[in-house]
């Protein structure tokens, strides 16, 4: 079976690595970035391409058109699209004998559209998914094809999710592959009138409220660290990003102070008084000294 490859991300890099040492199907080309702005965990499949003698096709450098006519002179049986934030016109989506496959890291049909690792640890759920489904016109709405539910701990970050997610992946990707070689998968229709969607994130949404939950603040920070941006607040007119912090309580210990109100100082972590709770600065970019009893508004 003859594959196009379509990714940018590390995910991308990833999966396409296990379908280079399946013997059953071949990697006829490649579709990627030389750069993003766009993709913290940004990836370019250029050099594995180079290295594996495969076609690669550097999407920033050429037109739609011109795309779709270097992909259909592959006559793939199949295209995977995976970490590719772009829809795809309907052009591409018509030019394989078994259409796209695309990847969405949430339980569809719920949780469509962007930021699925990010938007899970913000909300604080426990749980999310791997799935992988036929592309179409529409944003994550295709027939599903394999779908695993994923546990999100408390103590998971981006960072773990997106590796748990990755070794999940990989399996599904194994076999539902034998699948579509051996013609024996089958297609599971989203319910549609169950589907939700998550917007867009902006700078905004990844700055500390220090009135909200300390359980609330932790999970902000869990979610926006690395490969992410990280969440941040502004002290002394500088922007300090957090990477790492843990929820000391998240009952009201002091009634009588105000949120982001400095209530310890230790080394190099502090603890800082919330809405509810008190959470505690474990790895933050800034090399100055923070005093207790300031304020971080």
């Amino acid at each position: 079976m003859k594959i196009i490859f379509i990714g940018c991300v590390k995910s991308s890099y990833e999966f396409l690595r296990c379908l280079l040492n399946n013997s059953t199907v071949e990697v006829v080309g490649i579709i990627t970035k030389e750069k993003s702005i766009f993709n913290a965990d940004f990836c370019s499949l250029k050099e594995i391409a180079e290295n594996n003698n495969i076609s690669c096709f550097i999407e920033e450098k050429h037109s739609e058109i011109e795309m779709v006519q270097w992909s259909r002179n592959l006559s793939a049986d199949v295209i995977y699209c995976f970490g590719w934030s772009q829809l795809l016109k309907e052009e591409m989506l018509n030019l394989s004998r078994l259409g796209i496959i695309g990847y969405h890291p949430a339980e569809l049909p719920k949780n469509r559209g962007r930021h699925p690792i990010i938007w899970a640890l913000t909300l604080g759920l426990e749980r999310t998914a791997s799935t992988f489904f036929f592309m179409n016109e529409g944003a994550d709405s295709g027939d599903i094809i394999s779908q695993e539910v994923v546990k999100i701990d408390s103590a998971d970050d981006a960072a773990s999710l997106y590796e748990k997610l990755i070794r999940v992946a990989i399996i599904q990707i194994q076999d539902f592959t034998a699948k579509l070689v051996d013609n024996t998968y089958t297609r599971i229709k989203q319910d549609h009138s169950r589907a939700t969607y998550w917007r867009k994130r902006t700078k905004r949404d990844g700055v500390i409220d220090w009135r909200m939950p300390a359980r609330g603040i932790y999970n902000l920070i869990r979610a926006l660290t690395y490969p992410y941006v990280g969440a941040h607040f502004e002290y002394k007119n500088q922007e300090i990003k957090v990477w790492k912090a843990q929820v000391v309580s998240e009952k009201a210990q002091f009634e009588d102070l105000e949120p982001g109100r400095i209530i310890i100082v230790d080394s190099k972590t502090i603890d800082v008084q919330c809405g509810m709770g008190v959470v505690r600065l474990l790895n933050y970019d800034w090399n100055g000294k923070f005093v207790k009893g300031e304020c971080l508004l």
